[in-house]
Order: C-alpha cells, then sequence, then structure tokens
C-alpha cells in the first residue's frame, strides 16, 4: 500500500497520537486476504481526504505491541483516532461506502 504510510512501534506517538488532525490507522497483515481487499478503500480515503484526515496503516505482525494495546482481535480493522484516543472504529472488510461514511462521521464530531 504505497500511498499510506506504515508506521511502528518508533513513529506511532508521534504520528498517531500526537497528531494535530484526526488519523486513520489500518490495522492489517501482509497474509490477510480481507485486508488486501479493502486496501484500495484505505488508499482512496487517504487520498480523498488528505487535508484532513491522516491515514497510516499498522502491520500487526510488526507491530503486537501496538495491537494489543488497542485490542486487535480480528483484521483488517480501522481504529479512528482523535486528539490521540480511539473514538470509533471498523472490524472486517467492508465496502467503500462504509469507510466514507464513518470518515465523515469522525470528521464531524
Amino acid at each position: 500500500m504505497a500511498d499510506v504510510e506504515l508506521v511502528g512501534d518508533s513513529e506511532f506517538e508521534t504520528k498517531v497520537l500526537k497528531s494535530n488532525k484526526p488519523v486513520m490507522v489500518d490495522f492489517s497483515g501482509e497474509w490477510c486476504p480481507p485486508c488486501k481487499m479493502i486496501n484500495p478503500f484505505v488508499t482512496k480515503i487517504a487520498k480523498e481526504f488528505k487535508n484532513k484526515i491522516n491515514v497510516y496503516m499498522v502491520d500487526v505482525d510488526r507491530s503486537p505491541n501496538i495491537a494489543a494495546t488497542y485490542q486487535i482481535m480480528s483484521i483488517p480493522a480501522l481504529l479512528f483516532f482523535k486528539d490521540g484516543i480511539p473514538i470509533s472504529s471498523i472490524i472486517g472488510a467492508v465496502p467503500y461506502k462504509h469507510i466514507h461514511k464513518k470518515v465523515m462521521e469522525v470528521l464531524e464530531v
């Protein structure tokens, strides 16, 4: 997912928790077919809302501590942060319009 930056343990706090914009984090794994299904949707959201929401990816195999901290038990999981606090989530492969609607809700909060 070239258009969405991969973040790990060393930059998660700075890029996600201390962001001055809302953040959507895609928790996924390279081996996960449903994750691959939503990758184009996540990339499209990143492009469409690039000035309003930051979008990052966390590979649960490379950063298991982050996944454990946020109790990610199933992937794909999209976690939405505002002011460093998780405020909403989407679990599983869902249609683009579902992700888009959630982003719009997060931006209105």
